[in-house]
């Protein structure tokens, strides 16, 4: 994502905090606060990797035994500006695996590859039937995703690094793609999404709220889902590799809310955000401080390459 202080970017007003604390006091859930309910349960999808390929085909049927008819993975790792065509061909066979498995792919480029390959990936893709394709190019190129978008009809996908409506409205106002992802914990939260999502509706696009990330921020996106017509998938990071020890589901007394039945994850019927907190398991996590760093990558030549 852009180097961006969250605190100066994203929305902070009494608004949000006010709404969640009157949905927990008068036991509605934040979808009654806003508006009211558009469906009982999401799609869900979840992460099977692909940065380092191999055993895509185990992955999938995992995700499948968890509950998941959808999954999304890494399109590449370090690609030249101009590289060989044959790792596109082994995208598809990726790909290939995965759907052999009775799973709709999403297939995420994370602004990795440029132009150029972009184009030949993206066409190479089409007849394989995509979920979506995701950041095919960096979000700040509008009018390369715009000419992706008019070289194919697999539904482009991006959001995770616009953090305001503001950052939000020229990518609407380009047609530059299908779906946006906006990623609750760092754009304004739940109304603020509630915002964007709206701005989107008038376009006709779909939103995919981003979420690799806990309960809570799930929850949130729960919310949003249960109340916004054009909500249509939902990213959840149930057995996420970097979670190993502190999955998703090991932080709330209620499991159930957000767990997944036939590719579907429910809509919460309790108060504020529908989960509850174990709060002494996320003590006891926060005893052992993250390790993640961001890897740096370089390509053939010894040239930085886009993570």
């Amino acid at each position: 994502a852009k180097g961006v202080p969250f605190g100066r970017r994203s929305p902070r007003k009494r608004g949000p905090y006010s709404m969640l604390i009157n949905s927990r006091l008068y036991g509605l859930p934040a979808w009654e606060m806003l508006g009211g309910q558009v469906r009982d349960r999401i799609r869900a999808y979840a992460w099977i990797g692909g940065d380092r390929p191999h055993e895509i085909a185990s992955a999938a049927r995992a995700r499948r035994e968890q509950g998941f008819s959808a999954v999304k993975m890494n399109a590449t790792a370090e690609l030249d500006f101009l590289g060989t065509p044959r790792l596109l061909a082994e995208v598809v066979e990726r790909v290939q695996a995965a759907q052999a498995e009775g799973m709709d792919v999403g297939l995420d480029f994370h602004g990795r590859v440029h132009r150029p390959m972009a184009k030949q990936l993206a066409k190479l893709l089409e007849p394989l039937g995509l979920l979506f394709i995701e950041e095919p190019l960096l979000s700040e190129n509008l009018e390369g995703l715009a000419q992706i978008g008019q070289l194919v009809s697999t539904p482009i996908a991006l959001g995770e690094r616009l953090y305001t409506r503001w950052d939000f409205k020229p990518v609407l106002e380009r047609g530059a793609v299908d779906i946006i992802q906006p990623d609750l914990s760092h754009a304004g939260g739940l109304l603020e999404c509630r915002k964007i999502a709206a701005m989107a509706e008038a376009y006709d696009v779909a939103v995919a709220p981003h979420c690799p990330l806990g309960p809570l921020a799930l929850a949130a996106c729960l919310q949003l889902a249960g109340c916004t017509p054009n909500v249509a998938l939902q990213e959840m990071s149930l057995g996420i590799h970097y979670n190993v020890g502190h999955d998703l589901l090991n932080f709330v007394t209620n499991p159930q809310a957000l767990t997944p039945v036939d590719g579907f994850l429910p809509i919460p019927t309790g108060p504020g955000l529908g989960v509850e907190i174990d709060e002494a398991a996320v003590r006891e996590a926060h005893r052992t401080p993250h390790r993640w760093r961001n890897p740096v990558w370089r390509t053939r030549d010894g040239s930085f390459a886009e993570w």
